[in-house]
C-alpha cells in the first residue's frame, strides 16, 4: 500500500510538468504565428498592395484577384488558400494545417483591419517593394519557424517534390515565374520587376529568420597536425572538436579527420588558425541548417 502511494505522489509532478512544457511550448507557437501573420499583414496593406507591388504565390493572386473584382483582400487570401489547406490537412498532417490555418486567418483579418490605413511610401514602388519584402520575409519566416505556413502554393510544392526530382524550391519559383508574369499585365511590367525584388528580399529574410544571422557551418580538416589545431581550435573558438578516422584513397594511407562545427563569424578566425599550424592543410566547409546537442559550451574567439 505504502508503494503505490509513493508511485502516485512521485508520478504526478512528472505528468505536471510535461502537461506545463507542452502548454508552454503551445502557446509560444501560437504567439510567433499570430506574430508573423500581423508582419505579413502589415507589408502587404502598409507597403505592398497600395504599389502595385505582389507577393508570389497565393498571396499574389490573391492580390492580383482583389485589384480586378476591387474586394477585400482578405477574403481572397482564405478562399484561394483553402482548398490547400485541405490537401495539407490529408497529405502532409494535422500540426502543419492546423498551424497554416490559424496563420491564414490572422493574416487576412489583419489586412482586412489595415485595408484603411495610410502606406507609409505611396508612389515609391521600390522603396515599397524593399520595405514590404523585409517585413514580409520575417513574417513568413517566424511562422514557417513555428511549423506552419502563410501559403498554399508551398504545401502543392511539397507534395510535388516528392513524385518530382524538383526541390521544393525550385517548384514554388516555377510557379512564381507564371504569378509575376500575370502582375505585369495587372499591374503594368515595371511593377512586375518590382514585386520581383520584394520576393527576392523576402526569401533572404526568410532564410535568415529560420538559420540565423550566425549560420552554422561544418568544417573537416585533413592534417598531420591534426592534435595541434584541435587544441588550437578549443582553446581559441571555445568549439569541441572531434577526430574521425580517414583512409586515403590514392595512397591507402591512415589519416585523422578533424570535424568541427562553428558559425559563419568564426569562419575567418578558423581559417587563420589552421593557416598557422599547417598552410598546407585540407579545409573543407559546408553550411548547416540547424544544429542540436553537445555539451562543449562556447567560450569567447581570441
Amino acid at each position: 500500500m505504502s508503494n503505490v502511494t509513493v508511485k502516485e505522489i512521485t508520478s504526478k509532478p512528472d505528468r505536471n510538468v510535461k502537461s506545463s512544457v507542452f502548454t508552454l511550448k503551445l502557446l509560444q507557437r501560437i504567439v510567433m504565428i499570430l506574430v508573423g501573420a500581423a508582419l505579413m499583414a502589415v507589408s502587404l496593406e502598409i507597403f505592398l498592395v497600395p504599389n502595385g507591388v505582389i507577393d508570389g504565390g497565393i498571396t499574389g493572386i490573391s492580390i492580383m484577384v482583389s485589384e480586378l473584382t476591387h474586394l477585400p483582400l482578405g477574403i481572397f487570401l482564405t478562399l484561394l488558400n483553402l482548398p490547400f489547406l485541405i490537401l495539407g490537412y490529408k497529405q502532409i498532417g494535422k500540426t502543419f494545417a492546423l498551424s497554416t490555418l490559424l496563420g491564414i486567418v490572422a493574416m487576412s483579418i489583419g489586412t482586412s483591419l489595415l485595408h484603411h490605413v495610410p502606406a507609409l511610401t505611396p508612389g515609391e514602388p521600390l522603396l515599397g517593394a524593399v520595405f514590404g519584402g523585409l517585413i514580409l520575409g520575417v513574417g513568413v519566416g517566424l511562422v514557417i519557424r513555428s511549423g506552419g505556413s502563410l501559403d498554399g502554393t508551398e504545401i502543392v510544392a511539397i507534395l510535388l517534390s516528392e513524385k518530382s526530382p524538383l526541390s521544393v524550391g525550385q517548384i514554388v519559383l516555377f510557379i512564381n515565374v507564371f504569378i509575376f508574369a500575370g502582375a505585369g499585365f495587372v499591374f503594368g511590367w515595371p511593377n512586375a520587376l518590382y514585386s520581383m525584388i520584394a520576393y527576392y528580399i523576402a526569401m533572404k529574410m526568410i532564410d535568415i529568420v529560420n538559420e540565423g544571422l550566425d549560420q552554422s557551418k561544418s568544417v573537416w580538416i585533413i592534417s598531420e597536425k591534426y592534435r595541434d589545431i584541435g587544441s588550437a581550435l578549443t582553446d581559441r573558438l571555445g568549439r569541441g572538436v572531434t577526430f574521425l578516422d580517414g583512409e586515403g584513397g590514392f595512397s591507402g594511407d591512415e589519416k585523422k579527420i578533424i570535424f568541427v562545427v562553428i558559425t559563419r563569424l568564426e569562419e575567418a578566425k578558423l581559417k587563420s588558425i589552421v593557416e598557422d599550424w599547417d598552410p598546407h592543410a585540407f579545409v573543407a566547409i559546408g553550411n548547416i541548417h540547424d544544429v542540436k546537442g553537445g555539451r562543449f559550451k562556447k567560450k569567447g574567439i581570441h
